[in-house]
């Protein structure tokens, strides 16, 4: 898809703007400059033309912190990969040395500019156009992000330079969605890095290096994924600053996106409590899991069977979930993670016909004694998989209230061992057959 990139210095309004436009808060937006320091990419479809927006991180000819360097990187990546450039400028502030210096970078690359003169809340204000045509550009357009302000005539100029979509067949492909998740500095932008092959989240040994929900689409195998990385997820007391609130909370949402989720431990560090509630709420939310265990470049391998006793130990509720054992940095293992992920998406789509269904319950359950109360035992009248991702199961019996969470894990067990649905959470209901039903 073609890829238009936002570009600037630090706090133009550059995050507000890629929000607007894709209609939506993603970036997190903040007054302090340098919030943004990965590639944030969304799809965007304006007059029946689909392209990709992306928001980088502030360019500066005057580094303050020890991210820049990063940034840059990240930034120019960002500009050898795209096709449009949206170079954003403060219109109140005017022109600067950073500015000009930017616009001599974007000329050199030879692709079209669209200088887009930010913060012209009026239009009184437009005069600040004429100042910013110094800079060179054919394409000028006054805007403000915050109000909304001359989106629509932005998006138009937009999709006039952008070239032909080469790839605009078979688009429509099935992606698999991959949240990458875990606790801060486990190495989850490490990984992400590694499985799509370049620096596509800046990686620091200080944690909370990732703020915002990366999106890398990529192809392997003849199937396509979108790699989710994420701001490492801190127990709520522990949060204490507004951007890191929202770091965590688009880490949350990316739950939500995905259809598996990685979590991501420490091999010196696992199974913690925070992993544990991390666990919890990809469960909660019905996506398919992957237990991977990182650094294990760190551990003596004698003890690889210690461990794998101790973190499924440790996190029993998900013993369905495969667990990988993995370095990042090594490359060890991490070639596991592409087969398991088709599987579990396969396995979270199943659909189990209703009359295999019902003819295996039976086959199940003949000899064995169901779960009674006063003499009254429960009978099950059918089964019937009223939904996928994830399979979810509605049994119509007898009585409700003699169907314990004992007998429910027990039939969890024996559909497992039934047909494949290894890294997926089940869902069971249970409702009162009707008078006309006969008993089972």
């Amino acid at each position: 898809m073609r890829i238009v990139a936002i570009v600037g210095r630090p706090n133009v309004g550059k995050s507000t703007l890629f929000n607007k436009i894709a209609g939506r808060r993603i970036s997190i937006v903040d007054s302090t400059p340098g919030v943004t320091r990965d590639r944030l990419y969304v799809d965007v479809e304006w007059r029946g033309e689909r392209f990709q927006i992306v928001d980088t991180g502030g360019l500066s000819t005057h580094p303050d912190e020890p991210l820049v360097e990063g940034i840059k990187r990240q930034v120019m990546r960002t500009m050898e990969e795209s096709e449009l450039f949206l170079f954003v400028i403060d219109g109140r502030q005017g022109i600067t040395w950073d500015d000009r210096d930017i616009a001599l970078l974007l000329r050199k690359t030879g692709r079209p500019v669209v200088l887009v003169v930010n913060k012209l809340d009026d239009p009184k204000h437009d005069s600040a156009l004429y100042e910013a045509s110094n800079l060179g550009f054919e394409h000028v357009v006054g805007i403000s992000a915050e109000h909304s302000r001359n989106l629509g005539e932005l998006l138009d100029v937009i999709i006039s330079l952008l070239p032909e979509d080469k790839y605009a067949e078979g688009r429509e492909d099935e992606e698999i969605a991959v949240a990458i998740l875990g606790r801060p500095n486990v190495g989850k932008s490490s990984l992400l890095n590694l499985i799509v092959g370049q620096e596509r989240s800046l990686v620091c040994e200080s944690p909370g290096t990732t703020r915002d929900a990366i999106d890398s689409a990529i192809v392997f195998g003849g199937r396509r994924f979108r790699f989710i990385d994420t701001a490492g997820i801190r127990r709520r007391s522990n949060i204490d600053s507004p951007v890191e609130f929202y770091s965590t909370l688009r880490a949350q949402r990316a739950i939500d996106k995905a259809h598996v989720v990685c979590l991501v431990m420490d091999a010196t560090e696992h199974a913690t409590d925070q992993d544990k509630r991390i666990a919890g709420q990809i469960v909660e939310k019905g996506k398919g899991l992957i237990l991977i265990v990182n650094k294990c470049d760190l551990i003596d391998g004698t003890t690889l069977d210690h461990l794998t006793a101790e973190v499924r130990d440790a996190m029993q509720f998900v013993d369905y979930a495969p667990l990988l054992f993995i370095s990042a940095k090594t490359g060890m293992n991490v070639h596991k993670i592409y087969p398991a992920i088709v599987e579990i998406h396969e396995n979270w789509q199943r659909k189990i016909p209703s009359a295999e269904l019902n003819q295996t319950l039976r086959d199940l359950l003949t000899f064995q004694t169901l779960p009674s109360k006063v003499g009254k035992e429960l009978k099950i009248v059918k089964c019937t998989q009223v939904s996928t991702a994830p399979p979810t199961f509605a049994f119509s019996v007898n009585d409700v209230d003699l169907v314990p969470k004992t007998f429910e894990r027990h039939i969890d067990k024996l559909f497992r061992k039934a047909w494949e649905f290894e890294g997926t959470p089940l869902r069971f209901f249970w409702r009162k057959a009707s008078r006309r039903s006969k008993l089972r």
